[in-house]
């Protein structure tokens, strides 16, 4: 009795999701009774398990073939279809990161049995398991029940739990499972990359200063550029800021753009719609700051200031710079 944890990485660079993962998976083990695997594919795959006895994993599967060169969905798929059906799994799951979710929705189509997304609690029992599961974006919470005579496919919802490592490592045993994987499946293996950005991004800085409507202009983004700077994180902004043109899309924070779990999100001028704060939601803390005391986003937040925004902020990085000495 098993349970297959699906863990990401990029070519030998374990991704913080698949951490998650194995926190939320080492528990469900454990009510389920039953043993936490951990499954690592392709190029670089022993490099990336090498944290993954820290977080639970008492066995480690390494999955390798030639066509598995870098990621790529059918391949996955099909890689780890062979897995469940050759150490007959019990379950299988990854967090519900694109990737995570596409290469589960290939398991659960190749075993024909239902696969159930974005959860943020799972109740196992002998026959069927309750869970709740984001929906809509993160507006609606789903309770579900899953009852299946095969293996039960799901996804934990990304950033809804703290990577932990255990109390005491696993064994962490490393395995390797070579399968048959024909040439078709090679279709869409990445091939190429082009590094858009380094360093922090959206979607890893500790601080995010975002913008909305608000901050008026292309050019009012200056100071919350230099805030962002003196914190050590970026700029983000709602969707009517790239509707304006005012910022690119690759900055837009929200269920269409990107979502961040920073330390802290600095919200500026924005009215909180569901679909931004559904990007935002996961921020350790928020500040907003508004002149609306009833906008969304302040009455959300765990922080407010009420005020104009290109008042408040000049009077933030003034005492930046007086604490800087």
């Amino acid at each position: 009795m098993t349970l297959l944890i699906l863990c990401d990485h990029d070519r030998g660079t374990l991704a913080e999701a698949s951490l998650e993962a194995l926190t939320f998976g080492r528990q469900l083990a454990t009510d389920a009774g039953i043993a936490c695997h951990a499954v690592v594919i392709g190029q670089g795959a022993q490099e990336a398990s090498a944290q993954l006895a820290a977080y639970g994993a008492e066995t480690i599967h390494v999955i390798n073939h030639e066509i598995l060169t870098d990621f790529g969905p059918e391949a996955w798929g099909e890689a780890l279809t062979q897995l469940v059906r050759s150490v007959d799994a019990s379950a299988a799951m990854a967090c519900g990161t694109d990737r995570g979710n596409e290469v589960m929705a290939q398991v659960a189509a190749r075993l024909n049995v239902p696969f159930v997304a974005n959860c943020l609690d799972v109740t196992p029992n002998s026959e069927q398991w309750e869970m709740t599961r984001v929906q809509w974006g993160g507006s609606l919470l789903e309770d579900a029940t899953l009852e299946t005579d095969g293996a039960k496919i799901v996804s934990v919802t990304h950033h809804s739990c703290e990577a932990t490592p255990a109390a005491a490592p696993a064994a962490g045993t490393t395995t390797v499972f070579s399968p048959e994987l024909e040439s078709a499946l090679s279709r869409t293996v990445v091939t190429d990359r082009v590094v858009l950005t380094q360093g922090i991004t959206l979607a890893t800085a500790p601080v995010v200063v975002g913008g909305g409507r608000g901050v008026g202009s292309a050019e009012a983004f200056a100071p919350l550029e230099e805030l962002a700077a003196a914190l050590g994180g970026v700029v983000g902004c709602s969707r009517a800021v790239t509707n304006n043109g005012w910022r690119p899309h690759s900055d837009q924070v929200g269920q269409t753009g990107t979502r961040i779990a920073p330390q802290i999100y600095i919200a500026n001028g924005i009215s909180g719609a569901i679909q931004h704060w559904v990007g935002a939601m996961a921020a350790k803390n928020i500040l907003a700051i508004n002149t609306d005391a009833e906008a969304n986003m302040v009455t959300k937040a765990g922080h407010a200031v009420i005020g104009d925004l290109h008042k408040v902020i000049p009077a933030i990085l003034e005492e930046i710079e007086r604490r800087k000495g």
